[in-house]
């Protein structure tokens, strides 16, 4: 193949590509923040040229033309992808139901995007930062136009995940991971938007909202176990069943318990007794009633259609086999999706989360320095230690760290509990939040009162989503004329450190 002649000035494929990435940038950020924002994502696309007989051959198209790749990176993605299209067998079970020439460019497609892959990962070695993840490619005038994710690679390997390559009977790819789910439906809202008139004018397409779409990969992520128990992803829905569950209260009583997804006979299950006609999971109130009987160790056991029995897991289970799941059903409207102990996705309120570290340790030294210029390295160990230590509170619990904590104590005197100003260490720090309220502290970690119910104007950045404990942090914090922060420990695990700065982020 000749070379390929460098691109003078920036190459447009059509008028409005610079803001269709920025539309993409601003989409691929509200999904991939919400899951974690260490992903630190990044949009970019790429147009490989098609061949014009009698004309010379035209150079990739990179937009932005500055994101620090090289055009000749991509010279032969065609060629290989055309490769791919001759030597591979059709991997789609339907084609049979598609026209000669559709199957066609459907397998043009896969060709070009598993080439386009191919190069991406040639150029994200295992020690960048980045690993890029190739979208569906659509032909727009003279080139196949391509998104392309960036995610950072580091944060990428702190969450768990599923065996990769592992596809629907349709050969469609399952989601391994919430992220991967994640992409997956980034790149289908991209797909969407370059086949519309003019992708990019902002006129004709808008696109779906953040939590839409984050829900939207969580249906996808529980389509594996739906997958690897023989059912058809499509009816079972067991994302939603999940979270009418949860949502159920049974005598008044929050849904707590524990849910074994597997086949019947599975070799690691053990049946305590069995129920002589199995109840469908889609008969909620009656699955939230039986959820009643479950224990630590004694769980309701499905086969994704049905609860059969109660009983619990036994022996050592291979998890290569990726056949055992469970769902954990934590609080009222929140569950977990669990893997070989391992959480792959939190549901609070129907909205998909990934498991957090309780702490960003790094995060909250950085908010110690701006918030309190406090930077005396015993001091910040102090602090760290007790909202660690609060943060292991089972129950939940509200820490708010304000440089006028004593001033604060004497105004709320008569909604807390005063204390003799004392030191927390980790002990007395577990004492003080096993009850109800916040405990006011200094950054010096004296604490000078505690059950304190909080005050403060509303402010518009609370949510009706999380407890009453949340939004009395941020109304407080918002509301506080003195530098301060909160530390909120949610009953389901999750932690949240609200700043000002934060809530204005938000």
């Amino acid at each position: 193949m000749p070379p390929l002649p460098a691109p003078v000035g920036e190459l447009t494929i059509w008028p409005y590509q610079a803001r269709f990435r920025q539309a993409a940038q601003a989409i691929a950020e509200g999904i991939f923040e919400v899951l974690d924002e260490e992903l630190d994502s990044n949009v970019l696309l790429v147009g490989i040229p098609l061949p014009q007989p009698g004309a010379e051959a035209t150079a990739a198209c990179l937009e932005p033309a500055d994101c620090g790749l090289d055009f000749r990176h991509f010279r032969d993605v065609l060629a290989r992808g055309q490769h791919f299209q001759r030597t591979e067998p059709w991997p789609l079970p339907d084609r049979d139901h598609m026209t000669t020439e559709m199957a066609a460019r459907r397998h043009q497609a896969l060709g070009l995007r598993r080439a386009m892959q191919e190069a991406l990962d040639t150029l994200d070695t295992p020690t960048g930062r980045h690993q890029s993840f190739a979208g569906w490619p659509i032909r727009i005038g003279g080139y196949y136009v391509m998104t392309v994710l960036q995610l950072n690679r580091k944060a990428l390997r702190l969450h768990p995940s599923l065996r990769p390559n592992r596809f629907y009977t349709d050969g469609r790819p399952l989601a391994a991971s919430l992220i991967t789910a994640a992409i997956f439906r980034f790149h289908e809202e991209c797909v969407k938007s370059l086949t519309e008139p003019e992708p990019g004018s902002g006129l004709l397409v808008r696109p779906r909202e953040t939590e839409e779409l984050v829900r939207a990969a969580g249906k996808l992520l529980m389509d594996t176990p739906a997958q690897a128990l023989g059912m058809s992803p499509a009816t079972a829905k067991l994302f939603t069943t999940c979270n009418t569950i949860s949502s159920l209260r049974y005598e008044g009583a929050e849904g707590v318990g524990k849910l074994l997804l597997a086949r019947r006979r599975h070799p690691n299950l053990e049946e305590v007794f069995a129920l002589t006609c199995p109840t469908p999971l889609t008969d909620y109130r009656a699955v939230r009633k039986l959820l009643e009987m479950t224990t630590a160790d004694v769980s309701l056991l499905a086969d994704g259609e049905n609860v059969y029995a109660l009983g619990r897991q036994i022996g050592p289970y291979d998890a290569t086999r990726e056949d055992l799941f469970l769902v954990n059903f934590v609080t009222h409207y929140a569950w977990e999706f669990q893997h070989d102990g391992k959480v792959l996705m939190r549901s609070h309120y129907g909205l998909p989360s990934l498991p957090r570290t309780r702490l960003n340790r790094s995060k909250f030294r950085k908010d110690l320095k701006r918030i309190f210029t406090l930077t005396d390295p015993v001091k910040v160990e102090r602090l760290w230690d007790v909202v660690l230590e609060a943060s292991r509170q089972k129950h939940g619990t509200l820490v708010v760290v304000t440089t006028e904590a004593l001033a604060e104590a004497d105004r709320l005197k008569l909604q807390c509990t005063l204390i003799e100003p004392v030191p927390l260490t980790p002990l007395i720090t577990r004492l003080i939040t096993a009850i109800d309220g916040a405990v006011l502290v200094d950054p010096e970690s004296y604490c000078y009162s505690i059950g304190v119910i909080l005050d403060g104007k509303a402010s518009g950045n609370g949510t009706s989503t999380r407890g009453a404990r949340y939004n009395s942090a941020i109304r407080y914090v918002e509301s506080s004329p003195y530098p301060c922060m909160a530390i909120v420990v949610s009953e389901d695990g999750l932690v949240d450190v609200i700043t000002k700065d934060s809530n204005r982020e938000e």
